[in-house]
């Protein structure tokens, strides 16, 4: 008999963090076949999340990049100092090299199952469309006003440049049409995973402390994306709240590990590593 490999997961790996690089040793596969997606922030430096990168791809048969909102950072201390569009074309140049598949390469197939499943690693961004009721109706930068009142900021505003776009909604509105034309191409007949940093859906947003970073996490362009591409599966991290989820009868999969504040106050404590399939 036939061994069928696995499906993992991983995201918000934070390697940066001291307490979280030991942890990259527990990512490993069970068996020669295993696939692993990695859901985005890896690290905020370009050779630490290829050099991640690299150490994973070395232990799986096929590893999924999808890039996180760390990733397109552009921080100081990085030696890499390209902005935006750049500094995402450099991460998939030097993914490429490495052999791990991006939002921008053939979408790979899980063939393991009762119906081919298409795994689309998808780089859409947000566009501050996920606004708390009192934000509805009024224009980004009042809600964005709103939101630091309520003493909320996400450092991307300062770290996550958008070059040559005029701004983050607008890279995301690009990004949402360039993701929905290669959608539109999976064969009728697989099912999908769809694999984003952000959430497809505002639903996982629902616990989040405070309501007004939901602005910062996701777009209602693809709200029905799970529905639309036929999903098995939507897999997603950013949030830093690990769960299983349901939507229109599809599993919605948060495999992010968070910071150290985070994951030791668990019962459970570190989960690295995901089994999806």
């Amino acid at each position: 008999m036939v061994a069928v490999p696995n499906l993992y997961a991983t995201s918000d790996l934070h390697i940066g963090h001291r307490d979280n690089a030991p942890l990259l040793d527990s990512v490993r596969p069970q068996g020669p076949d295993d696939w692993l997606i990695v859901a985005g922030d890896v690290a905020e430096q370009v050779d630490t999340v290829t050099g991640t990168l690299a150490t994973l791809r070395d232990r799986f048969a096929t590893v999924i990049w999808v890039p996180g909102n760390h990733e397109l950072w552009t921080t100081p201390k990085d030696p890499v100092q390209a902005r935006g569009v750049e500094r995402y074309e450099e991460l998939v140049r030097r993914c490429r090299e490495l052999g791990v598949h991006t939002p921008e390469d053939e979408f790979p197939v899980w063939e393991h199952g009762p119906r081919p499943l298409t795994v689309a690693p998808l780089f859409v961004l947000y566009d501050y469309s996920w606004r708390t009721p009192a934000a509805e109706g009024h224009p980004t930068a009042e809600a964005l006003r709103q939101a630091r009142e309520a003493g909320v900021v996400c450092t991307d505003e300062y770290l996550l440049h958008p070059d040559p776009h005029p701004d983050r909604a607008r890279w995301c509105a690009e990004r949402v049409r360039l993701t929905e034309k290669r959608l539109a191409d999976v064969p009728d007949g697989h099912g999908t995973v769809l694999v984003s940093h952000w959430p497809l859906h505002r639903h996982p947003t629902e616990p989040l402390w405070y309501p007004e970073f939901a602005m910062w996490c996701g777009t209602e362009a693809t709200a029905d994306w799970h529905v639309r591409h036929r999903a098995e599966m939507v897999v997603y991290g950013h949030l830093h709240i690990p769960r299983t989820t349901w939507r229109d009868g599809v599993r919605f999969e948060e495999v992010s590990l968070g910071y150290p504040r985070e994951w030791t106050r668990r019962a459970r404590g570190a989960v690295p590593l995901r089994r999806l399939l």
